[in-house]
């Protein structure tokens, strides 16, 4: 089976496990080898990409910042789940790291569903 596109969705906060990172070193892995990757952040993957993040104070390093350089890897879509965001209570005008597409949940359930691999981290 040919894996033609990838979604990669982010649904846990960047801290407190280790799957913000290794989310993060798949993309940039894969990335090597296919540019149809498409980002979903939900849940508390919201906050993987909020802007001045300062992980020191509970004694972690910040990798919040490399997803930066998904764009240089040619990686274009990437997308914040609305209603994530009102639950958790902020609204559209928040300073991301990355230029995302704000979507309805529904909307990005309908996205989701047209990628043959979809990893969650």
């Amino acid at each position: 089976m040919k894996i033609n596109n990838i979604a990669v969705v982010f649904s846990h906060s960047p801290y407190g496990n280790s799957l913000g990172r290794e989310g993060l070193d798949f993309v940039l892995s894969a990335s090597c080898f296919t540019e149809n990757i498409s980002i979903f952040f939900i849940g508390d993957g919201i906050f993987q990409i909020f802007k001045n993040q300062d992980a020191q104070i509970i004694l972690l390093k910040n990798h919040t910042f490399s997803f930066n350089i998904l764009s240089l890897c040619g990686i274009k879509y990437f997308y914040i789940c609305y209603n994530s965001l009102i639950q958790r209570g902020f609204k559209k005008n928040i300073d991301f790291i990355l230029k995302v597409n704000i979507l309805s949940s529904v909307e990005i359930r309908k996205k989701i569903d047209d990628f043959d691999c979809i990893l969650n981290f």
